[in-house]
């Protein structure tokens, strides 16, 4: 039980940081078929497209990476 909990921890980490490197490199002109801007758009869309359902868009800004990244932070804190 313990590998598990673990590996959910790690994973939410990880995931952050990769939301975090897609939400900067929006900043930036990046070709789509960058292959960085590919991988990241991979790994994080399956967090982020529910997310964006139910998040109502406010204009240009996208809040869903952000209300992913706390509520992974959220997981990992409520992990023992």
């Amino acid at each position: 039980m313990a590998f598990f909990l673990s590996f959910i921890r790690v994973l939410c980490e990880v995931l952050t940081v990769v939301i975090i490197l897609r939400a900067v490199l929006s900043w930036f002109q990046i070709s789509p078929t960058n292959i960085l801007a590919v991988v990241l758009h991979r790994i994080t869309e399956p967090v982020l497209a529910p997310l964006r359902r139910v998040i109502p868009r406010t204009g240009i800004i996208d809040f869903s990476p952000l209300v992913a990244i706390l509520l992974l932070q959220l997981i990992i804190r409520l992990l023992p």
